[in-house]
């Protein structure tokens, strides 16, 4: 299996019901990827993904559906089965500390308390997998926390997000194409009108 091979991972929740809210934006970015690559999708071990050939690589979209909390659960397996090593896994999650619509992007770190992202790192080692971070805004109290990454977008923050969801696509291209620091410059930028 070829080393230069990527995989892409959307953090969400499964189900219709989950499919617009805040924890979902990972989800979201991937789908798109699924839409602009024409990608046929399979289910198979608490996933479904599907493939693409990019410039003489393989590239896996792949959706958790294991819920947020242990989406390592099925990316773990997966990524040793296909031998895809951990600066390959581009994983794309929603971002509470991040405005609404804001995108950034890192090689490595920790979760921020992302428990999605705590759960990868756990069943993969390591957390030296590049992340592609999409804002959604803190809740309005404490409180809410919750309830806020499972709640959907006004009109106004729906439109920063589904421009958010469209540069996000094209940078995972940029990602794996030209590499982490054309990807930064084209989504560590700091729109106005996100």
């Amino acid at each position: 299996m070829s080393s230069d091979n990527w995989l892409i991972v959307g953090l969400g929740n499964p189900g219709e019901n989950y499919r617009y809210t805040r924890h979902n934006v990972g989800f979201r970015v991937v789908e798109a990827l699924v839409l602009k690559h024409h990608v046929k999708l399979r289910e198979k071990d608490e996933a479904i993904w599907g493939s693409f050939p990019m410039e003489g690589r393989e590239v896996f979209l792949f959706f958790p559906q294991t819920f947020m909390n242990e989406s390592g659960r099925a990316v773990g397996p997966f990524a040793r089965y296909r031998q895809i090593p951990l600066e390959r896994i581009l994983v794309i999650s929603d971002d509470l500390d991040l405005p609404t619509g804001r995108t950034r992007v890192k090689t490595s770190g920790g979760s921020g308390g992302h428990h999605g992202l705590d759960s990868l790192i756990s069943h993969l080692g390591g957390n030296g997998f590049p992340r592609l971070r999409i804002g959604v805004s803190k809740p309005p109290s404490a409180n809410e926390g919750p309830d806020h990454v499972l709640s959907g977008f006004n009109p106004e923050d729906k439109i920063k997000i589904e421009k958010a969801i469209e540069r996000s696509r094209d940078g995972v291209e940029t990602y794996i194409l030209k590499g982490p620091e054309s990807a930064m410059r084209e989504l560590n930028v700091d729109l106005e009108k996100a």
